[in-house]
């Protein structure tokens, strides 16, 4: 009885099990003819999205290409800026994205009522749109801006966000900065256009770059800025002292170079006046009396920033080499204390001249302050060593 009602079960789940297969494999079929109805009855519609998709991304490539090429020698024969053009290239290929996005939505009747609606809300649909995109939307304005009003060019060397670097790309979304140390640095075009910016190449590279040096007090003022000058003098990239508004040197001794990238012809110094390696004239300033230090600076000019960093290290440590064999003395901060012998011992009559009371010597060593053996107050200041007034 158990077994007649056991197998009765099987054979149910089994009737059951199958029944769900087939209608599961109806369903199955049901979709798959749908599909490739979908797909037969639209068959030449497919093939006009593959083909207009595949030609747009061809022919978006293609211009993109033939205008780089295009501008870069035109660029480099013209001595023309080529950051408008790049805008330009970004701006057309993208604009042939659109119109191929644009001819794919007018082939289907459905999509192209539903653009049509879309033209018709224009304002409620850019309003939308404007908060959804509202980052990548202030990218293209500012990029298009910086295009037009050119703060800075492709090629510039800028100080922005603390860093410094060179210009190598603007596009519609950001601007694309290789650092001093080949980091890339990609910022947006909205954060440059709110941020301060310094450009070292528009209109004159020429820099002014500042040497400081300390001595101390006990070394000759005179002979340590007549080093100073006689270094800088010597090194070969240090320029004769220029105008703050133009950088006018000697016409005789001016050459006309051109930025690499063609951008601005500006007259560079190259050869230096041969009178100004003897008697050129260089600014050195005492600009503190610190703690321990009299504070010298030296400004030297370099044709661009790029030299000034390096040359400025190397004018540093030639004059550190100067005043180690002139006796000139770079001071640093130091405190001097001479410890009192044994309290104990001050009792032997004997030993009395060499027990003697701590002298506390700080910097710097030209002033050296005493304290009285016997008072425990300072000679000069009035300061009572041991009740601390």
């Amino acid at each position: 009885m158990v077994t007649l009602d056991t197998l009765n079960s099987t054979q149910n789940i089994t009737s059951n099990t199958s029944t769900y297969i087939e209608e599961n494999m109806s369903y199955f079929d049901e979709i798959l003819g749908k599909t490739f109805s979908l797909f037969s009855n639209n068959f030449d519609t497919l093939l006009f999205i593959i083909f207009i998709g595949m030609g747009t991304i061809l022919v978006a490539r293609t211009v993109n290409n033939l205008m780089e090429n295009y501008f870069t020698k035109a660029s480099s024969k013209l001595r023309m800026d080529t950051t408008a053009f790049r805008m330009f290239r970004h701006i057309t290929v993208a604009g042939i994205y659109f119109v191929g996005l644009i001819v794919i939505i007018f082939r289907f009747p459905n999509l192209q009522s539903l653009s049509v609606a879309l033209f018709t809300g224009a304002g409620v649909a850019g309003i939308v749109i404007g908060f959804a995109a509202q980052s990548t939307l202030s990218n293209i304005i500012a990029g298009i801006s910086l295009a037009i009003f050119q703060p800075f060019r492709v090629g510039d060397r800028l100080n922005i966000m603390n860093e410094y670097g060179k210009v190598t790309d603007l596009n519609l979304r950001h601007t694309v900065i290789i650092t001093w140390d080949n980091r890339r640095l990609i910022i947006p075009n909205s954060v440059i256009s709110n941020e301060a910016i310094i450009n070292w190449t528009i209109e004159d590279p020429a820099v002014i770059w500042p040497v400081n040096v300390g001595i101390s007090y006990d070394s000759d003022i005179s002979l340590a800025k007549k080093i100073m000058i006689e270094e800088a003098r010597k090194h070969p990239l240090v320029m004769p002292l220029q105008n703050m508004e133009y950088s006018v040197v000697k016409p005789s001794f001016l050459k006309p170079e051109t930025f690499a990238n063609g951008f601005k012809n500006l007259s560079v110094l190259r050869n230096v006046d041969p009178d100004f390696r003897d008697k050129g004239e260089v600014n050195v300033y005492v600009t503190e009396l610190g703690d321990f230090a009299v504070n010298l600076r030296l400004l030297v000019w370099f044709k661009d920033r790029s030299d000034a960093y390096s040359s400025g290290c190397e004018l540093r440590e030639a004059i550190k080499r100067r005043f180690d064999s002139e006796g000139i003395e770079i001071p640093y901060p130091y405190r001097t204390i001479v410890y009192k012998t044994d309290i104990h011992k001050e009792k032997s009559p004997e030993k009395s001249a060499s027990a003697e009371k701590s002298k506390i010597k700080y910097a710097p060593r030209s002033r050296l302050t005493d304290i009285d053996d016997k008072t425990g107050i300072d000679d000069e200041t009035g300061f009572d060593d041991e009740t601390g007034q």
